[in-house]
């Protein structure tokens, strides 16, 4: 039987090569990207806030899988979390971490 490790501290901090944040970004806010977010946000238009981060585990710290100070952004219906698409990733080169979070922010 497996059993479950409990981390207590997890860094989710990192980070990305200015060549691959550039890639990165240019694709995240592409218009047809943008335009697909916002449909699925069903809102008009949104913005990449340029905030990225790695999802964390669960703790008791961190009940989103999110570090806290990105909390707020999900709470908030002005905002959308979304996962970087695995392809976007490597599109912009990026191998570590393997998984990001982008925040978007709801215009209209």
């Amino acid at each position: 039987m497996a059993r479950l490790k409990i981390l207590n501290n997890y860094d989710s901090r990192f980070v990305l090569a200015p060549e691959a944040k550039e890639n990165l970004f240019s694709l995240l806010t592409s218009e047809p990207f943008l335009n697909q977010i916002a449909a699925q946000g069903q809102c008009q238009k949104v913005e990449f806030t340029e905030l990225l981060f790695q999802p964390v585990p669960y703790s008791t710290a961190t009940p989103k899988g999110m570090p806290a100070e990105f909390e707020p952004y999900h709470a908030s219906d002005d905002y959308l979390i979304i996962n970087v698409p695995p392809n976007f990733m490597f599109k912009a080169k990026i191998m570590t971490p393997s998984r990001l979070c982008a925040i978007y922010r709801k215009i209209a």
